[in-house]
């Protein structure tokens, strides 16, 4: 079985600042990041779709205990975003002290960007992941 959105696709368009789901021809729901099925109705019948990478925070953590290659960067904070779409994505929030970070971040409107991590040693080179950028 072939992926309908094969990682380094997703990761080539992500470097580029742009983000990609998969939208299923059978319920319409849109999945990202990329998945081998439909998360609403487990369908195969995916086709790939351009994002628009806004949405609004649904909640957040702070991170104190890096992954690999960030331990200089601790703490920083990771957002669950619901994009405009519907598919619910993770990401770093740029431009926060961590120490500011609070319940009243939740509800707030976010634009994606990007960053390139350097890989570690469970991956096969640098990955983009999602930033996300307050705009209220």
């Amino acid at each position: 079985m072939e992926y309908p959105l094969p990682f380094e696709r997703y990761n080539s368009a992500l470097k580029k600042n742009i983000l990609l789901g998969l939208k299923c021809r059978q319920c319409q729901k849109i999945t990202c990041p990329p998945q081998m099925t439909c998360q609403e109705c487990s369908s195969f019948d995916l086709e790939i779709t351009e994002l628009g990478g806004t949405g609004t925070i649904q909640t957040y953590t702070t991170i104190y205990i890096a992954a690999e290659n960030r331990e200089n960067e601790v703490p920083y904070v990771i957002v669950l975003v619901e994009l405009e779409e519907g598919p619910w994505i993770m990401g770093e929030l740029s431009a926060i002290n961590p120490e500011e970070a609070s319940l009243d971040m939740i509800g707030k409107r976010v634009r994606m960007g990007n960053r390139v991590f350097p890989g570690d040693r469970y991956s096969n080179g640098s990955a983009a992941r999602p930033v996300f950028y307050r705009l209220d």
